[in-house]
This record gives C-alpha cells, structure tokens and sequence, in this order.
C-alpha cells in the first residue's frame, strides 16, 4: 500500500503570489532590496531563511510576523492541478501534507485554495528541524501508521527532495517552481499532481 505525503506550497498550492509580496515587504524594511520569493531558499522555514538573511534580527519575532502577513494575504492563492484528486484519490489514512508554513499559515492557504486538509498535517510550529531535515516526513509516516519504504514524497523544492531522501522514500519531485535540472536528484520528475496520478492512474496502490 501507497502513502502520499505531500508538500503544501508549489505542491498543492500556488501561493508564489503571496510569498513574493511578504519577502519583498520583509526585505525593504530590512533595506534589503533584493529580497523576493525567487532569491530566498524554497521549502526553508521563514525563521531559518531571515537568520540567514539578518543574523542580528530577532528571528522568532521576524518570522512570526512575516507568516501572519502571509496568512492575512490570500490573494491569488489558488489550488494546484490534481491537488483536490490528490486528497480525494488516497484519503484521511494515506495522505499527509508536510510543510515548512506555520499552523496558521497552512490552515489560510488551504482555505484560499478550497483544499480540505488531512487529519495528518505536519506544520513548522511541531519540528524542532526543518527541511531539508527527514523530521516532517518521519512524524507523518509515524502518524499514518507507514513504514518510510511505503511512502512517496511530492515535492518542488531541493530542500523538501532531500529532506524525503533523508527519511528513506521514495520522491517525486514537481517541476511548478525549479527546473528539472535543479531537482535531478529526485527519483521521478512531472510537470504537477495532477500528471502524476495520471501516470500511475493504472496502479493499483492509487486506488481509493
């Protein structure tokens, strides 16, 4: 049997709208011009991101009010294809999202993006390491009641690739925010969801 867990952003959602905005917010009040969604690591907690970014910041702080900003900007924030056949394909006990939004931010983009979220959701606010550390994607597995073997990570982003390789699944990377090139090391490329399951659309594991 077959588990899914997925990423949220660029996986299930497009919010590169919304991100894009709130860095560039960030970044100039920091006089950090430079600053947008595409210059900061993808897949990144915003807390590991701004103590790169701004070692003498307040981390905490910065990051709590960056991911509010965001939870309170949904404009544009819309579901990914395949994503709601996604959940509705596997169902409350084969699929979890895993994904470096706070709580509330994850809760906001679902909602925007008319997504119901699994039982098993793995926020930023329950790890103690990020991706591209294996926590997330363990803790989920766990949760499933899955043995890593029998789990396929979905995912767009270098960090989320190695964080499923670090916990022992299989990976499929989605190629909605890098380039193939910049995801080689995952063990299968597609252009979204939505033509991952139809590719495996004759297996019988994608069964509900």
């Amino acid at each position: 049997m077959t588990f899914v867990l997925s990423d949220l952003d660029g996986v299930l959602v497009d919010s590169h709208a919304s991100i894009d905005r709130a860095w560039r917010w960030w970044g100039a009040r920091h006089g950090l011009s430079g600053v947008r969604a595409a210059t900061v690591p993808q897949g990144r907690p915003s807390g590991d991101v701004i103590a790169a970014l701004a070692p003498g910041a307040d981390v905490a702080a910065e990051a709590r009010e960056l991911d509010l900003r965001q939870a309170r900007d949904t404009d544009g924030v819309v579901a990914l294809p395949g994503a709601a056949e996604l959940l509705a394909a596997y169902g409350p006990d084969r699929v979890a999202i895993v994904t470096s939004c706070t709580a509330p931010l994850a809760a906001a983009r679902l909602r925007a993006a008319g997504l119901r979220p699994p039982p098993v959701l793995v926020t930023a606010d329950r790890l103690t390491r990020g991706k591209p550390d294996p926590e997330g994607y363990l803790i989920a597995a766990r949760e499933l009641g899955a043995a890593p073997a029998d789990c396929v990570v979905l995912e767009d982003a270098p960090a989320g690739v190695e964080a499923g390789h670090a916990a022992g699944m299989r990976v499929v990377a989605v190629l909605t925010t890098h380039g193939a090139a910049e995801l080689d090391d995952a063990d299968e490329r597609v252009a979204d969801v939505a033509a991952w399951l139809e590719a495996a659309g004759a297996a019988p594991s994608v069964a509900p």
